[in-house]
């Protein structure tokens, strides 16, 4: 009796330090969460040069301990902003298209509190010459108006399913980017 009540008293501890460590390591206030710039993205006001770049950062609150949140970026030839194009569920919450794009001279920021990593970045002629490419397919993006959090169609499965039309760009999002097999 006493090796039974010891284990359980060992899986309730366990459960009480889990609940503990997400409820003080969640950020659950995203208006003060940090959307500073990373410092990754090319500053578009030095380099001329066309660029195409795509992102990943922790989900936002308890979700980023499993899942990231991806993004692209793409700067034409001489523009002196790049086009940010990512999906966000709760858009679609308040009758807008999941799919969100906007202009800035800053696509590396920190998505709610979470540094992003840089996973794709192409400069030159090929993001020249593939940026009309990744362009039209984000415009037939066929779930640009829906979102789930799990399988998908969510934020992974926008920049994957990007991938998947436009080959000549080799992405491999990560692991956790959990949903992007929505895509496939």
């Amino acid at each position: 009796m006493s090796s039974t009540l010891g284990v359980c008293v060992r899986k309730i501890g366990v459960f009480i330090m889990l609940i503990g460590v997400l409820a003080a390591c969640s950020n659950t206030n995203w208006r003060e969460a940090s959307r500073e710039p990373a410092g990754l993205a090319v500053n578009p006001a030095i380099t001329k040069d066309a660029v195409i770049e795509f992102y990943a950062a922790d989900a936002f609150s308890w979700r980023g301990w499993f899942a990231v949140h991806t993004w692209i970026a793409v700067k034409p030839e001489n523009a002196t902003e790049y086009t940010v194009y990512e999906v966000v569920g709760w858009r679609v919450k308040q009758g807008l298209p999941a799919l969100k794009q906007y202009q800035t001279t800053t696509p590396d920021r920190y998505w709610y509190g979470a540094k992003p990593d840089k996973v794709l970045s192409i400069q030159g002629d090929k993001a020249k010459q593939l940026i009309p490419e990744v362009t039209a397919a984000i415009n037939r993006y066929p779930w640009a108006n829906e979102y789930t959090l799990f399988p998908g169609p969510n934020s992974n499965t926008f920049p994957q399913w990007v991938g998947l039309q436009v080959p000549e760009l080799e992405l491999e999002l990560p692991f956790r980017a959990i949903g992007s097999g929505y895509a496939d």
